[in-house]
């Protein structure tokens, strides 16, 4: 059974860092897009970063370009966001996605609805 395992959230104060890694169980291919998604209590859901798992070419939300990072090693089929200068605003569950239909030419669309495959979501809570 494929499954996206998702690591690394946790509490930090405003200014700090976290790295958040995800891995595709189960799949011995590669998924084209891979790609990290929030959601705050009483928000929709929001793309925060993607990427071409056949490139180098992340797709980040205006909100986080400059202090976040994407990032994947393909040996491993994991995909990690760094996230620095982390702000309140920041505090949400972050989920995991992947999915080979949702790239766009070498890049990769941040609509959760393009993906179909999710991990459990992982908290990050960011305090001023």
């Amino acid at each position: 059974q494929v499954q996206l395992v998702e690591s690394g959230g946790g509490s930090v104060q405003a200014g700090g860092s976290l790295r958040l890694s995800c891995t595709a169980s189960g799949y011995k291919y590669r998924f084209n897009c891979m790609g990290w998604f929030r959601q705050a209590p009483g928000k929709e859901r929001e793309g925060v970063a993607t990427i071409y798992t056949g490139g180098i070419n992340p797709v980040y939300v205006d909100s986080v370009k400059g202090r976040f990072t994407i990032s994947q090693d393909r040996a491993t089929n994991t995909v990690y966001l760094q996230m620095n200068s982390l702000k309140p605003e920041d505090t949400a569950m972050y989920y995991c996605a992947a999915d080979d239909g949702a790239a766009f030419g070498a890049y990769c669309y941040t609509e959760g609805l393009e993906y179909k495959l999710w991990g459990q979501g992982t908290q990050v809570t960011v305090s001023s």
